[in-house]
């Protein structure tokens, strides 16, 4: 199987390329220089309260870039497509906000071995310089009833996080009490990946295949394996009890996820 049609300049720049591209068609975005890193263009106004960062692999947009803003994240490090961000451009993000008059920074992070290791090592040398620095980890991924060794996998209930966090920092709620309410959040809630069509990354085959008229129940953001394929019938999937017991459902065409 051929791998989707892409409109970039080159593969080892398509990451960048894409970053810098979100950044210019949103003014209250702006690039932290030599990093691939997205901040608030107004970071004035973070001063006295607590910054939100988050961030991962690119190729799954909006996310990240898009979720910054008001009430939401203060700013993102972006890796290479479905790689984590290097560790040097997330303490670089963390000395940046806090150089902006934040009290305190909190660290979104999906549950993925690579972005809990980097996001992790930038957080002990960054609380090594004396800045105030905690992390969560969201794993919201419902697809399996006997749970794997490193947890359930971050799905897209990590933007509803970017959201509750959002609007408590914005309130000014203190850096503690904003990680006891996410946290509270994120136990209780549950998602599930659908998927119609295979991965395609820039410059590889597409990861997997499906037939026309399959679908894949509960992969992962990557082309994970999921439970089960199906075929499609979108009535008996809404009916079935492992559908109906997650907080919500989301649809992935991976055609088009990683351009």
């Amino acid at each position: 199987m051929e791998g989707s049609k892409k409109l970039m300049n080159t593969v080892l720049s398509c990451a960048d390329d894409a970053l810098a591209g979100i950044v210019a068609c949103n003014p209250g975005l702006q690039l932290l220089q030599g990093h691939r890193v997205a901040l608030r263009s107004d970071l004035e106004n973070v001063e006295g309260k607590v910054a939100l960062i988050s961030g991962g692999g690119s190729g799954h947009e909006p996310a990240h870039a898009g979720y910054i803003g008001k009430g939401m994240l203060t700013g993102v490090v972006a890796g290479s497509v479905f790689t984590s961000p290097a560790v040097g451009s997330i303490l670089a993000a963390i000395r940046t906000v806090r150089q902006a008059g934040a009290v305190g920074t909190l660290l979104i992070v999906k549950n993925y071995t690579g972005d809990r290791l980097n996001f992790g090592l930038a957080l002990e040398q960054a609380r090594a310089e004396g800045a105030v620095v905690r992390m969560v980890v969201i794993g919201d991924d419902s697809a399996f009833t006997t749970q794997k060794k490193a947890g359930r996998r971050g799905l897209c209930g990590t933007v509803l996080i970017h959201k509750v966090a959002g609007a408590l920092a914005e309130e000014g709620v203190c850096l503690n009490e904003i990680v006891r309410k996410v946290t509270a959040v994120a136990v209780a809630m549950g998602t599930l990946g659908v998927s119609l069509s295979p991965c395609s990354v820039p410059g590889s085959r597409p990861t997997f295949q499906l037939a026309e008229d399959e679908f894949e129940l509960g992969l992962g953001i990557h082309g994970e394996a999921g439970v089960r394929r199906m075929k499609v019938s979108w009535l008996s999937l809404l009916a079935r009890p492992e559908v109906r017991n997650c907080s919500f459902i989301y649809f992935l065409s991976f055609t088009d996820d990683a351009s």
